[in-house]
């Protein structure tokens, strides 16, 4: 009985001394209390919220930058598809333009015939060593040919419209003689497709033991 006596009139003074402030003064108090309790809840629970929901930002942010790289990285994977294909149709169709090995006999007389038809006059015509480069193999033709420029530029013409790629280099040209007519020395480049060399084996068997 006593302490709930004692509890109800300290109760009556706490209101009794609010009952004696102004009434600005309660406003303040009963503001800064709602102000305190807002706190407090917002404390409570928003503030774990606010921590997940930054760590989501976070997260979300993560992503959008990995998805602008991946999709980057997608359009350089298709431009590098696209090259690769268009690589594959030109390397096809320089393998067409290479000869294969017993072509090459026919093709030299075609060049031969070429220089011929037009009226030049062959003081030389000698197939060289051939040059082996990684899938390909040059086969030089060192020529020296005698006629007029108008006949050269056709056998040249007539060279270039073969089926087979043929070059010609190194060419050196010389009044013959009194005439109208030209020396000229130039080499002949054709080329053949060679099969690239299996990988030898350098490991050493080891000897059995008796």
């Amino acid at each position: 009985m006593n302490a709930t006596h004692g509890t109800a009139t300290g109760v009556d003074a706490f209101f009794a001394k609010i009952e004696q402030l102004s009434k600005v003064q309660r406003i303040l108090i009963f503001a800064g209390v709602f102000i305190a309790i807002i706190a407090i809840f917002i404390f409570v629970l928003y503030k774990p919220k606010w921590a997940e929901i930054d760590k989501l930002d976070s997260q979300l942010t993560g992503l959008e930058k990995k998805l602008v790289i991946a999709k980057r990285n997608a359009a350089d994977l298709e431009k590098f598809q696209k090259k690769m294909m268009e690589a594959e149709v030109q390397f096809k169709t320089a393998m067409k333009a290479l000869p294969e090995r017993e072509e090459i006999p026919s093709l030299l007389t075609s060049i031969s015939r070429s220089g011929q038809d037009v009226g030049l006059e062959f003081l030389l015509f000698e197939p060289k060593s051939e040059v082996r480069k990684e899938f390909y193999a040059e086969i030089p033709v060192a020529m020296n040919v005698k006629g007029g420029y108008h006949d050269l530029a056709l056998f040249f013409d007539k060279v270039a419209r073969l089926s087979r790629i043929v070059n010609i280099r190194n060419i050196s040209m010389s009044r013959a003689g009194e005439t109208l007519d030209l020396n000229t020395s130039c080499t002949a480049v054709t080329y053949k497709f060679v099969e690239p060399e299996p990988q030898k084996d350098t490991g050493k068997k080891k000897k059995r033991k008796k």
